[in-house]
């Protein structure tokens, strides 16, 4: 119901007049099917990682297990973002739909209607507000006693929409299908009209990510995860086109109202009074998408606080209801506060672009996943010395170990970290390595158990793998040497070049063909430039032998995505290429926002960073231990 209540918002009720009247025409339908499909690329990613990875911070926790930190941060804060102005944006659009039953918007109680500040241009909107504090005092109470509000909210809304199915239905049969009946043919502004509608309509299927963010709040993630995303999304893909499909045959695509275009086909056709059951809808897809913003956020920045890029305040859980309260409330105030002030129409775009880099980066965190694998850091490793005073750990496949004057270790691989990790001083000492304050929230063994089990400490040289302190990457029971090793690293090396080739060929395309203010000869240069790298990266990896490694990482079992380079090398080129076409007035407004991201991470977050740090095994796992207590299953 989560996946479902965050999908299906208001946006349905919106978008079909306007991407109607100006893009699609009748055609409307197919362009929520081509959506939808676009919409499955990413979000058959997701269910792979949010299987094997879950965790509260969604693609900020893939982004810094599969990529790094750096980029981790980008996308968390981009998240931050998105979250908070789409809950403003969505609470903003409450009062009008609220009007409707008391005949008008001015009809409302006076502490609910908008109003304007004297002496000023800004409209005042108390009823969004009220409505943000009282969403987020529902989330602080805890995960099933809100997610049993929005499971009302959800059957409300998906019983409007079927109404609007069935009667919409027996009024075409009933008065004919006029809408079908035009002359300029079921696709009046051609292909490009029906893809561009798309990508309207693109945004009306964001949503289905939030299930990802209570991976640490459901009972089986493995199955429960990608079950509830898939669902989501092929139910809200079924709905969409059953309504579009019906709205858009009542009345001629020119005559539809882009505000209200449900209620006027029924008005058009003889039946004004479905408009307070259209307008019941509205009102709880508004309420379910405004749950589906605030309840993320909280998570988001709880994963980025284990991780100690934003301060430990985050981080902290209530004992009880094992809810971020302190996240959840100081985001909830500032949602009510924008939603108060601030006409946030023009904001809106900042949304897409966090939601749009999320998806690219969770696509590309599965190219890594399936080609340079990270390795496996589930269990800690504790290394001894040998007489000669040079360190010595057990033989055990697939643990790296990273060195240096202070135990710092990346949780995984970046995608060119084999390759750009300093030489280490001369006076190194190995230690233990912790993993991310961004993985899993399941209990963990003791230290000492897991040594017991699993890695018996070596008692001699002969018997264990001397370390070479030169090496900054150090795996057990693989000699530098071999021939084994040389293909592995030479498959490995290639596969990234591959993965950074489709990244730049899929930028210079989208730049190519949807940046029309660029000059055309540079927009050709782009193209001719962007596509012979964009095949040559994408066959090179479809002619990789995926890592062996792949099915050890993370969690066992669970979904594996299928189509592989394929399918995310797709999802990528659809994200970038939307991304691109976003204008250049949201990328200003976003590099305000990444600018000022750039300052708290260099000034707080690289100076707090659990791995600038160089935290022990025992301390984050005391956080997991501690957090894994207090937090009951989702059934």
């Amino acid at each position: 119901m989560t996946g479902i209540g965050s999908t299906i918002g208001a946006g349905v009720y919106v978008l079909v007049g306007t991407v109607a009247r100006e893009r699609a025409g009748p055609a409307l339908t197919l362009s929520f099917l081509i959506a939808g499909i676009a919409a499955t690329l990413a979000a058959l990613c997701y269910a792979e990682l949010s299987s094997r990875c879950p965790s509260a911070g969604s693609a900020y926790h893939y982004a810094y297990t599969c990529v790094g930190e750096g980029v981790a941060w980008v996308i968390g804060w981009g998240l931050i973002l998105e979250y908070t102005v789409g809950g403003s944006t969505v609470a903003r659009g409450i009062s009008p739909n609220l009007g409707v039953f008391v005949g008008g918007e001015e009809n409302l109680p006076w502490l609910l209607m908008r109003q304007t500040i004297p002496e000023t241009e800004i409209v005042v909107d108390p009823c969004a507000a009220f409505l943000v504090l009282v969403v987020t005092a529902l989330l602080c109470i805890g995960i099933r006693e809100s997610a049993r509000v929005q499971a009302a909210m959800v059957v409300l809304n998906i019983t409007v929409l079927l109404f609007v199915a069935g009667a919409g239905s027996y009024a075409g049969f009933r008065n004919g299908w006029k809408g079908y009946e035009q002359p300029d043919g079921y696709a009046p502004f051609g292909i490009n009209g029906v893809l561009g509608g798309a990508a309207t309509l693109f945004f009306a299927y964001i949503g289905f990510d939030t299930v990802a963010s209570t991976a640490e709040e459901v009972k089986n993630p493995q199955r429960d995860l990608p079950l509830g995303i898939g669902l989501a999304l092929f139910i809200c893909a079924g709905l969409y086109i059953l309504v579009s499909g019906v709205i858009v045959g009542l009345v001629p695509y020119n005559m539809m109202d882009p505000d209200t275009p449900m209620s006027t086909a029924f008005a058009e056709n003889g039946m004004p009074w479905a408009m307070y059951i259209v307008a019941a809808g509205a009102v709880a897809a508004l309420a379910t998408t405004l749950m589906g913003s605030l309840l993320p956020q909280p998570r988001i920045l709880m994963a980025m606080a284990r991780d100690g890029l934003l301060p430990p305040f985050f981080s902290t859980v209530h004992p009880k209801t094992s809810v971020p309260v302190n996240g959840t409330l100081l985001t909830g105030a500032i949602a009510a506060l924008m939603a108060f002030l601030m006409n946030v129409d023009e904001l809106s775009g900042l949304v897409s672009v966090g939601t749009l880099s999320a998806f690219t980066i969770v696509s590309v965190c599965l190219l890594v996943l399936r080609y340079v694998s990270p390795p496996d850091t589930s269990k800690p490793i504790v290394c001894t010395r040998t007489p000669e005073g040079l360190p010595v750990v057990p033989k055990s496949p697939s643990r790296p170990i990273f060195t240096s004057q202070y135990p710092i270790f990346s949780p995984v691989l970046t995608i060119l970290s084999e390759a750009s990790l300093h030489t280490l001083p001369e006076r190194s000492i190995v230690g233990d390595y912790a993993s991310s304050a961004s993985s899993t929230g399941s209990v963990l063994q003791d230290e000492t158990e897991d040594l017991e089990e699993d890695a018996p400490m070596a008692e001699s040289p002969q018997s264990s793998t001397r370390i070479n302190l030169q090496d900054p990457l150090l795996i057990p029971e693989q000699l530098p040497n071999t021939s084994e090793t040389s293909r592995e690293e030479a498959r490995r090396r290639v596969a990234r070049l591959a993965i950074c080739g489709v990244l730049i060929g899929v930028v210079l395309i989208s730049l190519a063909t949807a940046a029309t203010s660029l000059p055309v000869l540079l927009r050709w240069a782009l193209g001719s430039a962007g596509i012979p790298i964009f095949v040559t990266a994408s066959t090179l990896l479809c002619l990789i032998e995926q890592d062996n490694g792949q099915d050890k990482f993370g969690q066992p079992g669970g979904f594996h995505c299928p189509w592989v380079p394929a399918l995310p090398i797709a999802s990528i080129l659809v994200n970038v290429y939307l991304l691109v076409n976003l204008g250049v007035q949201t990328w200003l407004r976003v590099s305000v926002w990444m600018v000022l991201g750039v300052f708290v991470y260099m000034f707080y977050g690289m100076r707090h960073s659990r791995l600038a740090q160089g935290s022990s095994s025992n301390e984050g796992q005391a956080d997991y231990k501690k957090l894994a207590a207090l937090d009951p299953p989702l059934h």
